[in-house]
Protein backbone atom coordinates (compact mmCIF):
# COMPACT_ATOMS: atom_id res chain seq x y z
CA UNK A 1 0.00 0.00 0.00
CA UNK A 2 1.28 3.22 -0.93
CA UNK A 3 1.59 6.53 1.71
CA UNK A 4 -1.10 8.50 0.84
CA UNK A 5 1.02 10.93 0.05
CA UNK A 6 1.78 8.97 -3.43
CA UNK A 7 -1.75 8.48 -4.09
CA UNK A 8 -2.75 9.62 -7.70
CA UNK A 9 -6.08 8.24 -7.96
CA UNK A 10 -8.54 10.06 -9.89
CA UNK A 11 -5.82 12.68 -10.94
CA UNK A 12 -5.64 12.69 -14.56
CA UNK A 13 -1.86 12.81 -15.97
CA UNK A 14 -1.30 13.67 -19.85
CA UNK A 15 2.37 12.06 -20.45
CA UNK A 16 4.04 13.57 -24.35
CA UNK A 17 5.71 10.74 -26.45
CA UNK A 18 4.77 8.21 -24.48
CA UNK A 19 4.42 4.96 -26.87
CA UNK A 20 7.76 3.52 -25.80
CA UNK A 21 10.59 3.88 -23.65
CA UNK A 22 10.73 6.17 -21.09
CA UNK A 23 7.39 7.51 -21.99
CA UNK A 24 5.56 4.20 -21.52
CA UNK A 25 7.73 3.49 -18.54
CA UNK A 26 6.32 6.82 -16.69
CA UNK A 27 2.62 6.07 -18.02
CA UNK A 28 2.54 2.37 -16.55
CA UNK A 29 4.07 3.40 -13.05
CA UNK A 30 1.02 6.32 -12.76
CA UNK A 31 -1.64 4.16 -13.83
CA UNK A 32 -0.34 1.92 -10.74
CA UNK A 33 -0.56 4.76 -8.81
CA UNK A 34 -4.41 4.90 -9.62
CA UNK A 35 -4.32 7.79 -12.09
CA UNK A 36 -6.04 8.15 -15.60
CA UNK A 37 -3.15 8.40 -17.79
CA UNK A 38 -3.75 10.04 -21.56
CA UNK A 39 -0.85 8.34 -23.69
CA UNK A 40 0.15 11.00 -26.29
CA UNK A 41 2.34 9.56 -29.41
CA UNK A 42 2.77 10.87 -33.35
CA UNK A 43 0.85 7.74 -33.94
CA UNK A 44 -1.04 4.50 -32.30
CA UNK A 45 1.52 1.74 -33.89
CA UNK A 46 3.13 1.73 -30.43
CA UNK A 47 1.04 3.57 -27.98
CA UNK A 48 -2.08 1.32 -28.47
CA UNK A 49 -0.28 -2.34 -27.97
CA UNK A 50 1.11 -0.56 -24.67
CA UNK A 51 -1.86 0.66 -23.24
CA UNK A 52 -4.10 -2.19 -23.75
CA UNK A 53 -1.03 -4.33 -22.33
CA UNK A 54 -1.77 -1.98 -19.29
CA UNK A 55 -5.39 -2.68 -19.65
CA UNK A 56 -4.81 -6.51 -19.68
CA UNK A 57 -2.62 -6.71 -16.52
CA UNK A 58 -5.21 -4.29 -14.62
CA UNK A 59 -1.75 -2.36 -14.14
CA UNK A 60 -4.70 0.72 -13.66
CA UNK A 61 -7.04 1.50 -11.43
CA UNK A 62 -8.09 4.57 -13.79
CA UNK A 63 -8.47 4.99 -17.15
CA UNK A 64 -5.57 4.17 -19.92
CA UNK A 65 -6.43 6.37 -23.33
CA UNK A 66 -4.27 7.16 -26.20
CA UNK A 67 -4.54 10.41 -27.93
CA UNK A 68 -2.39 10.86 -31.24
CA UNK A 69 -0.95 14.07 -32.45
CA UNK A 70 2.01 15.98 -32.99
CA UNK A 71 2.83 18.01 -29.78
CA UNK A 72 5.59 19.62 -31.67
CA UNK A 73 3.81 22.12 -33.22
CA UNK A 74 1.37 24.67 -31.59
CA UNK A 75 -2.12 23.65 -33.09
CA UNK A 76 -1.27 19.90 -32.12
CA UNK A 77 -0.35 20.68 -28.47
CA UNK A 78 -3.92 22.97 -28.23
CA UNK A 79 -5.28 19.80 -29.71
CA UNK A 80 -4.34 17.36 -27.66
CA UNK A 81 -4.81 19.38 -24.38
CA UNK A 82 -8.54 20.05 -25.46
CA UNK A 83 -8.94 16.43 -26.63
CA UNK A 84 -7.73 15.61 -22.80
CA UNK A 85 -9.94 17.97 -21.16
CA UNK A 86 -12.69 16.96 -22.82
CA UNK A 87 -12.47 13.42 -21.55
CA UNK A 88 -11.22 13.58 -18.19
CA UNK A 89 -12.79 17.71 -17.68
CA UNK A 90 -9.28 18.33 -15.89
CA UNK A 91 -5.48 17.69 -15.72
CA UNK A 92 -3.48 17.50 -12.92
CA UNK A 93 -0.18 16.61 -13.97
CA UNK A 94 1.73 17.27 -17.54
CA UNK A 95 4.45 15.23 -18.08
CA UNK A 96 6.75 16.67 -21.49
CA UNK A 97 8.34 13.60 -22.37
CA UNK A 98 8.49 14.05 -25.64
CA UNK A 99 11.90 14.12 -27.23
CA UNK A 100 14.71 12.48 -29.52
CA UNK A 101 18.92 12.39 -28.74
CA UNK A 102 19.54 12.98 -32.74
CA UNK A 103 22.87 12.62 -33.46
CA UNK A 104 24.12 15.66 -35.23
CA UNK A 105 27.36 17.47 -35.53
CA UNK A 106 26.37 21.14 -35.67
CA UNK A 107 28.88 21.54 -38.75
CA UNK A 108 30.30 18.92 -40.95
CA UNK A 109 33.41 17.15 -39.73
CA UNK A 110 36.11 16.18 -41.24
CA UNK A 111 36.41 12.72 -40.50
CA UNK A 112 33.16 11.86 -40.87
CA UNK A 113 30.43 12.25 -43.95
CA UNK A 114 27.97 14.11 -42.05
CA UNK A 115 26.73 17.04 -43.82
CA UNK A 116 26.71 20.89 -41.68
CA UNK A 117 22.99 21.01 -40.61
CA UNK A 118 20.63 22.80 -42.40
CA UNK A 119 18.15 25.02 -40.96
CA UNK A 120 15.39 22.99 -41.13
CA UNK A 121 16.73 19.73 -39.62
CA UNK A 122 17.93 22.36 -36.90
CA UNK A 123 14.20 23.55 -36.16
CA UNK A 124 13.10 19.67 -36.06
CA UNK A 125 15.52 18.81 -33.37
CA UNK A 126 14.48 21.74 -31.34
CA UNK A 127 11.35 21.52 -31.83
CA UNK A 128 11.32 17.81 -30.68
CA UNK A 129 13.23 18.55 -27.29
CA UNK A 130 12.32 22.31 -26.58
CA UNK A 131 9.47 23.74 -28.25
CA UNK A 132 7.11 20.88 -27.94
CA UNK A 133 7.86 21.06 -24.14
CA UNK A 134 7.16 25.13 -24.34
CA UNK A 135 4.15 24.69 -26.68
CA UNK A 136 2.34 21.80 -24.61
CA UNK A 137 3.54 23.90 -21.03
CA UNK A 138 1.64 26.79 -22.70
CA UNK A 139 -1.58 25.55 -23.93
CA UNK A 140 -2.46 23.32 -20.47
CA UNK A 141 -1.33 26.46 -18.51
CA UNK A 142 -4.67 28.60 -18.15
CA UNK A 143 -6.25 25.48 -17.04
CA UNK A 144 -3.87 25.22 -14.02
CA UNK A 145 -3.75 28.83 -13.61
CA UNK A 146 -7.63 28.92 -13.59
CA UNK A 147 -7.83 25.91 -10.70
CA UNK A 148 -4.45 27.18 -8.99
CA UNK A 149 -3.18 23.58 -8.70
CA UNK A 150 -1.11 21.39 -11.20
CA UNK A 151 2.17 20.02 -11.64
CA UNK A 152 4.98 19.78 -14.58
CA UNK A 153 7.46 17.35 -14.95
CA UNK A 154 9.67 17.77 -18.11
CA UNK A 155 12.14 15.69 -18.98
CA UNK A 156 15.91 17.05 -19.94
CA UNK A 157 19.02 15.30 -20.10
CA UNK A 158 22.25 14.04 -18.57
CA UNK A 159 24.25 15.37 -21.37
CA UNK A 160 23.43 18.88 -20.16
CA UNK A 161 26.41 17.89 -17.00
CA UNK A 162 28.09 15.99 -19.24
CA UNK A 163 28.10 16.85 -23.25
CA UNK A 164 29.25 14.66 -25.73
CA UNK A 165 30.64 14.58 -29.49
CA UNK A 166 27.32 14.69 -32.19
CA UNK A 167 24.84 15.56 -29.11
CA UNK A 168 25.65 19.41 -29.75
CA UNK A 169 21.66 20.88 -30.85
CA UNK A 170 20.22 18.37 -28.81
CA UNK A 171 22.53 19.42 -25.23
CA UNK A 172 21.56 22.59 -26.29
CA UNK A 173 17.47 22.31 -26.60
CA UNK A 174 17.56 20.37 -23.01
CA UNK A 175 19.79 22.87 -21.19
CA UNK A 176 17.25 25.21 -22.45
CA UNK A 177 14.76 22.92 -21.13
CA UNK A 178 16.80 22.87 -17.48
CA UNK A 179 16.58 26.73 -18.38
CA UNK A 180 12.82 26.83 -18.28
CA UNK A 181 12.19 24.54 -15.75
CA UNK A 182 13.40 26.95 -13.04
CA UNK A 183 12.48 30.36 -15.10
CA UNK A 184 8.66 28.61 -15.16
CA UNK A 185 8.34 27.20 -11.68
CA UNK A 186 9.08 30.75 -10.34
CA UNK A 187 6.37 32.68 -12.91
CA UNK A 188 4.08 29.70 -11.53
CA UNK A 189 4.77 29.20 -7.88
CA UNK A 190 2.35 31.46 -6.17
CA UNK A 191 -0.23 30.16 -7.93
CA UNK A 192 0.49 26.44 -5.93
CA UNK A 193 2.40 25.62 -9.39
CA UNK A 194 5.19 22.97 -9.48
CA UNK A 195 7.36 22.46 -12.22
CA UNK A 196 10.56 20.62 -12.11
CA UNK A 197 12.73 17.79 -14.17
CA UNK A 198 14.06 14.59 -14.96
CA UNK A 199 17.24 14.42 -16.66
CA UNK A 200 17.77 10.81 -17.62
CA UNK A 201 21.05 9.02 -18.40
CA UNK A 202 20.43 6.11 -21.17
CA UNK A 203 17.32 4.00 -20.97
CA UNK A 204 17.28 1.93 -24.18
CA UNK A 205 13.89 0.37 -25.10
CA UNK A 206 14.45 -3.23 -25.73
CA UNK A 207 10.97 -3.44 -27.66
CA UNK A 208 12.82 -1.03 -30.42
CA UNK A 209 16.49 -2.57 -30.50
CA UNK A 210 17.92 -5.77 -32.23
CA UNK A 211 19.98 -8.00 -29.94
CA UNK A 212 23.08 -7.14 -31.52
CA UNK A 213 22.64 -3.41 -30.81
CA UNK A 214 20.83 -4.01 -27.34
CA UNK A 215 24.81 -5.64 -26.32
CA UNK A 216 26.28 -2.90 -27.48
CA UNK A 217 24.30 -0.26 -25.95
CA UNK A 218 24.82 -2.23 -22.73
CA UNK A 219 28.50 -2.53 -23.45
CA UNK A 220 28.48 1.45 -23.82
CA UNK A 221 26.65 2.09 -21.03
CA UNK A 222 28.89 0.21 -18.66
CA UNK A 223 31.48 2.04 -19.65
CA UNK A 224 30.32 5.67 -18.77
CA UNK A 225 27.82 4.74 -15.80
CA UNK A 226 29.44 4.05 -13.06
CA UNK A 227 26.94 1.96 -11.56
CA UNK A 228 27.61 -0.24 -14.54
CA UNK A 229 24.33 -0.64 -16.48
CA UNK A 230 21.49 1.01 -18.38
CA UNK A 231 18.72 2.36 -16.20
CA UNK A 232 15.35 0.90 -16.83
CA UNK A 233 11.85 3.19 -18.25
CA UNK A 234 9.94 2.03 -15.23
CA UNK A 235 12.92 3.51 -12.86
CA UNK A 236 11.84 7.21 -14.48
CA UNK A 237 8.33 6.45 -14.11
CA UNK A 238 9.18 5.83 -10.30
CA UNK A 239 10.56 8.99 -9.91
CA UNK A 240 7.82 10.77 -12.12
CA UNK A 241 5.56 9.48 -9.51
CA UNK A 242 7.32 11.64 -6.96
CA UNK A 243 6.89 14.79 -8.72
CA UNK A 244 3.50 13.93 -9.75
CA UNK A 245 2.17 13.30 -6.80
CA UNK A 246 1.52 15.33 -3.26
CA UNK A 247 5.16 14.34 -1.79
CA UNK A 248 6.66 16.27 -3.81
CA UNK A 249 4.54 19.70 -3.19
CA UNK A 250 7.11 21.19 -1.68
CA UNK A 251 9.52 20.86 -4.66
CA UNK A 252 9.96 23.90 -7.60
CA UNK A 253 12.45 24.25 -9.99
CA UNK A 254 14.54 21.38 -9.83
CA UNK A 255 16.36 19.02 -12.33
CA UNK A 256 17.09 15.72 -10.50
CA UNK A 257 19.23 13.37 -12.58
CA UNK A 258 18.83 10.10 -13.04
CA UNK A 259 21.64 8.30 -14.84
CA UNK A 260 23.41 5.65 -12.85
CA UNK A 261 26.06 8.25 -12.25
CA UNK A 262 26.92 9.09 -15.58
CA UNK A 263 27.09 13.41 -15.11
CA UNK A 264 29.47 12.59 -12.09
CA UNK A 265 32.06 10.70 -13.71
Amino acid sequence: MLPNEFELAGKVVLVTGAGRGIGIGIAEVLAEAGANVAINALTARYAEPAALALRERGASAGVVEVFTGDVTQTAGAESIVQRVLERFSRIDVLVNNLGDAIMEPLVALPETTTRTIDDEHLQRILDLNLMATMRCTRAVGPHFLERRAGKVINIASYTVARGGGRVVIYTAAKAAVEGFTRAQALEWARYNIQVNAIAPGLFPDPRTQTEERAKASHDYIARIAPLGRPGHPREVGLLALYLASPASDYMTGQTLYLDGGASIR
